[in-house]
């Protein structure tokens, strides 16, 4: 196998740990309240759908007159998203500026939505300005596994499919690379990405 040119990231849970948890509970103090909300109101399935490309007017709004007590809540969901994504997984910082001073080029491929990702990627434009390109699910209407997202993102990287290591932390996702020709990895954590990488000769030791 030839040496991958390009590295493609996920976001959310291998950059960055993301969990609605870390914004709700500074705002439900009862740890009980706290996991009914995220279980059976504000659950994950439920923004799902603003990673597919809904609007969140729309999705908060339903859910609201779904939930009627909770509609201060639901309301936060958009406006404070950003506080769902405390900060990056450790060692992933690092990571992204070895790739990028080894004259690797990055990519991402994330299931986002496109109103969160505005405000979230000029809050992170430290880490996003060393990436080339990111695809995002909610502006393309388009998700991950679809295989349709991974073709498109390597159209507009320039990339043919063998070229690309991707990276996520979903075996369903990485299956769905793989089935493109991709350089599929599962993450766990940063060491053995690095481990990884170096492996297929894309750093070195």
């Amino acid at each position: 196998m030839s040496r991958p040119a390009a590295v493609v990231f996920d976001v959310g849970n291998v950059l960055y740990d993301w969990n609605p948890r870390f914004l709700y509970e500074r705002l439900i103090e009862d740890d009980r309240a706290l996991d009914a909300f995220l279980r059976d109101v504000a659950t994950k399935e439920w923004h799902f759908q603003h990673d597919e490309g809904r609007p969140f007017a729309e999705t908060s709004a339903e859910l609201s007159a779904e939930h009627p007590e909770h509609a201060e809540m639901i309301a936060l969901w958009g406006p404070r998203f950003s506080e769902t994504i405390p900060g990056m997984i450790p060692g992933m910082a690092d990571l992204v500026a070895e790739i990028d001073s080894a004259g690797v080029p990055l990519y991402a491929i994330t299931n986002f939505s496109g109103e969160f990702w505005k405000p979230f990627r000029d809050r992170e434009a430290a880490i996003f300005d060393r990436f080339r390109d990111v695809v995002v699910s909610g502006d393309e209407r388009l998700v991950k596994p679809d295989p349709a997202i991974y073709h498109l993102a390597l159209d507009r990287f320039g990339l043919q499919p063998g070229e690309a290591v991707f990276i996520d932390d979903r075996e369903d996702n990485v299956a769905a690379a793989n089935g493109v020709g991709m350089n599929g990895l599962v993450f766990t954590d940063a060491e053995a990405l690095r481990a990884d990488l170096v492996r297929l000769g894309v750093l070195s030791r």
